[in-house]
């Protein structure tokens, strides 16, 4: 049997965003193609792949067992097409997490003396990034990595980032000049999107007892800022350097034993990889060296999946761990 690729790579969007509306719009498709392309696919197997009901789609056991094979499908077409292409201009770099302003590191990268002239853009979320990657639209990443990860895609931890939490003054907390993260277990964590799509602040929840939390649209800083300064119990975790403007109302007030630590990525494709990407790695060893980006202490930071007796967490990166003693990790250098 031919596999139709344009069928196989809308059954595998569908499955990777569990939303026919987000797959579409990955896909650039109308949802009534895309379901049409899922429907041709199955009619041609004979098997249905997919339910989809008032909870949302899932798999069906022989979509799970399809999955894998049909992932391999998409990722070799979009290798073949890649091969072909002889990269000239820029490197074509997204960037998402748009409540962490991830465009910072950017700035940063760009002074590196290897740096290769980028070309940024914005990306909705590691699944639309992800499908870009593999299908050659793009060239690379950053942004919060995490599992599980499409065949054919490769990551790198580029950035440890202190976040500092950020409270209105009429919250209890307020006047504190520093806070423990189990502090915060009586209050209510904010969040730009439903927790279970939000990796890290839902691991800092369930690691430090935060039970509340409220689903919050990201309008802007000032309108999201203005909003929290009316807010009793609620707070905000942004990174420590974000250069936020002044709104009356609010603090923020870092965060010590342990400082929590958001870690960004670098994600590419590999097999061929982009012809800049060593010149983007090493602008990124360059300015993450200098600035001291990767370093973590175990006995002061937390990172997701970092355990109690020192655990170097879910990053990868093992040996990018400071010494006990060593300079305060919020100083400005590594910020």
């Amino acid at each position: 049997m031919d596999l139709e690729l344009t069928a196989t790579r809308a059954f595998v969007a569908v499955a990777d965003e569990r939303h026919f509306g987000h797959a579409a719009t990955t896909l650039g498709l109308s949802q009534q193609t895309l379901s049409k392309r899922v429907a041709r696919l199955e009619s041609m197997l004979g098997v249905r792949l997919l339910d989809r009901d008032h909870r949302g789609v899932r798999l069906t056991d022989d979509g799970a067992r399809f999955l894998p094979g049909a992932r391999e499908v998409v990722a070799a077409a979009d290798r073949a097409v890649a091969a072909l292409r002889h990269q000239r201009g820029p490197l074509r770099l997204e960037v998402w997490g748009h409540l962490y302003a991830p465009l910072r590191i950017l700035a940063d990268l760009a002074a590196a003396p290897t740096a290769p002239p980028l070309q940024p853009g914005h990306g909705r979320d590691l699944p639309s990034v992800a499908a870009a990657l593999l299908r050659g639209d793009i060239d690379a990443g950053i942004g919060r990595v995490h599992p599980p990860l499409p065949t054919g895609l490769a990551h790198r931890p580029v950035r440890f980032e202190p976040v500092d939490v950020f409270l209105g003054e009429r919250h209890p907390l307020a006047e504190v000049t520093a806070l423990r993260p189990d502090q915060l277990a009586g209050s209510a964590l904010w969040s730009p999107a439903p927790l279970d799509r939000l990796d890290f602040l839902a691991a800092f929840a369930d690691r430090f007892g935060i039970r509340a939390h409220r689903a919050v649209p990201n309008l802007g800083a000032v309108p999201l800022l203005s909003r929290l300064a009316t807010d009793r119990d609620g707070f905000l975790l942004l990174p420590a350097d974000l250069g936020l403007p002044v709104v009356a109302g609010v603090r923020a007030i870092p965060l010590v034993e342990p400082t929590p630590l958001y870690a960004w990525s670098l994600l590419w494709r590999t097999g061929p990889e982009p012809d800049q990407l060593p010149a983007l790695l090493a602008a990124l060893e360059h300015t993450a060296a200098q600035r001291r980006w990767l370093e973590v202490d175990p006995a002061r930071d937390w990172l997701p999946g970092m355990d109690d007796r020192g655990g170097s967490g879910d990053t990868g990166q093992a040996d990018a761990v400071m010494p006990p003693g060593s300079a305060d990790p919020r100083q400005p250098d590594r910020r």
